[in-house]
């Protein structure tokens, strides 16, 4: 194995533990506000309080971050320039911080008209809540900023663990003040966990500022216009934010249809959708993350062969990874849910309307995975305009689907709007990529995808009977469903183990080369 496969494995398996343990984290805020104030437009209000500080952020941060700025300041360093890199990357905090202030600042006047137009089926008290909620959490995104800026400088070092570590922080920080706060009694001590965000937000910024120190970071108080480096970022960045604004444009007539239909139905699709996007966040946001640096630096330096292997071998892992998660997470929802949402006031009625959209969601964890790679392999070329294209596509068969399906199949039809919408967006990216880069290994892509489908739908056999017979067996209680869990996912990974094993698939030698490593042990020869 080369040197760069085993940076990025050891960078993405860092990342990989680190987004697990943010997530359980994560899974114990979300079964608190559960445990708390059940699924209710209470937890809508909270949900909903959540579009306006996010829209800020990755319109102003997020995508400027991930598609502009670590590419143009990776290729300051990996040529050996980083005075120039620090200038800029000076000037777009800088104007950045200009821009977002500004907007937080009507952020907080304009609140109420806001939530109104996001969510019309609210009563007025719901509004109110959602309002105030909403002015807590605008505090986040400046917060945010800082850290995610912060990210990007690091992750162009290759430095990864002080931002893993924040998101850590982050949500102890949420866990923390919402639960010390929390009174079932009260609907407005949801506020805080709003309150927690905000200082979480803070600790996760904190965290990194060591680390920044180490690279010797170099901040200049100015905001060059003409020089080049920031003129391609604002270039770049100009369709990201496109882009963004048309991703909030979907969450937000996801609220809409969602306001008008059952009290906590759009908490419904929340928790649903926390639970899918695990797999998303831990395994292919973690390899995406890692895998990016590399991408940038090899299109920087014109190594084509290089970067078609480093695309064609972090989308096969992906793929790989996620698919048996998928299908066992649809085999075993139902104790999932029990087991993460179900006490306090949190009913099994809300677990059956959950169960519906995580269905759903659940088939397309593997899209959704693929197209958090893709992406950023075009940002890597410095092309930022084509995923826009092919997400306005995208968008808009999301749109359309949502409005086709949610009156048939209610909040499940708004899931599987984005799964169908997520699934379209990766086939349109594959198509394009591959006319750019004249070939994308799709042979083994094709063969890693047949061989874990393979795999996946004996194991999800596998995991039904079991699923089944022990259910039957000792029945539905959060003791009796959390064995039903535990044992279903062991059985179902020693299942697709031996079918990958049996199949001889690259990835399986490939991650269990990793464990190898990690424990100490050499293969045999």
């Amino acid at each position: 194995m080369s040197s760069t496969n085993r940076t990025l494995l050891k960078a993405a398996g860092f990342l990989m533990a680190a987004q697990m343990a943010s997530r359980i984290l994560g899974f114990l805020r979300e079964t608190l506000i559960a445990g708390f104030f059940g699924q209710s437009r209470v937890t809508d209000a909270y949900n909903t309080a959540f579009i306006l500080p996010d829209l800020l952020y990755w319109l102003l941060v997020g995508g400027v971050l991930s598609a502009a700025f670590i590419p143009v300041f990776s290729e300051y360093i990996a040529k050996g320039n980083e005075d120039e890199g620090w200038r800029v990357a000076s000037s777009v905090v800088n104007l950045i911080f200009l821009i977002l202030g500004v907007f937080v600042l009507l952020g907080l006047f304009l609140t109420p008209q806001f939530i109104r137009l996001m969510v019309p089926g609210f009563k007025v008290q719901d509004i109110a809540l959602t309002t105030h909620l909403t002015r807590i959490l605008l505090l986040q995104p400046l917060f945010m900023a800082f850290s995610g800026l912060t990210m990007g400088i690091l992750n162009s070092y290759k430095i990864f663990w002080p931002s893993a570590l924040g998101t850590v922080l982050y949500n102890g920080c949420v866990i923390f003040f919402g639960t010390i706060l929390a009174n079932p009694a009260k609907p407005e001590s949801i506020s805080g966990f709003a309150v927690g965000v905000v200082v979480g937000a803070i600790a996760n910024f904190a965290v990194q500022i060591p680390a920044l120190r180490k690279v010797k970071l170099r901040y200049y108080p100015i905001i060059d216009w003409h020089h080049p480096g920031v003129r391609r970022i604002a270039a770049l960045a100009v369709p990201i934010i496109m882009s963004y604004s048309l991703n909030q444009i979907q969450i937000a007539v996801n609220n809409n249809f969602g306001s008008m239909l059952f009290p906590g139905s759009i908490s419904a699709i929340w928790y649903s959708s926390r639970l899918f996007q695990v797999p998303v966040g831990i395994f292919a946001l973690a390899i995406a993350v890692a895998s990016f640096p590399t991408m940038t630096e090899q299109a920087a330096l014109k190594q084509w062969d290089k970067l078609r292997q480093t695309i064609s071998r972090t989308v096969r892992m992906v793929i790989f990874i996620t698919m048996p998660i998928s299908v066992g997470m649809i085999v075993l929802r139902y104790p999932l849910i029990r087991v993460l949402f179900q006490h306090g006031h949190f009913t099994s009625e809300d677990t059956l309307r959950t169960a519906i959209p995580l269905l759903y969601f659940a088939l397309g964890i593997s899209s959704q995975s693929v197209i958090q790679i893709l992406p950023r392999a075009f940002y890597a070329l410095q092309d930022t305009w084509t995923p826009v294209i092919l997400g306005i596509i995208s968008m808009a068969l999301d749109i359309l689907c949502m409005f086709l399906l949610v009156r048939p199949l209610a909040v499940g039809g708004l899931a599987f709007a984005d799964t169908i919408s997520a699934f379209v967006n990766m086939l349109l990216l594959f198509y394009v990529l591959r006319k750019r880069l004249k070939q994308i290994n799709g042979r083994s892509l094709f063969w890693t995808g047949a061989k874990t489908v393979t795999a996946s739908l004996l194991m999800a056999l596998v995991i039904w009977g079991w699923n089944t017979w022990l259910t039957h067996l000792i029945g539905v209680r959060t003791v009796s469903s959390i064995v039903v869990l535990i044992s279903g996912t062991a059985i179902g990974a020693f299942v697709f183990a031996v079918m990958a094993w049996i199949l001889r698939m690259e990835e399986f030698e490939q991650t269990m080369g990793l464990v190898r490593r990690k424990v100490g042990l050499r293969p045999a020869k």
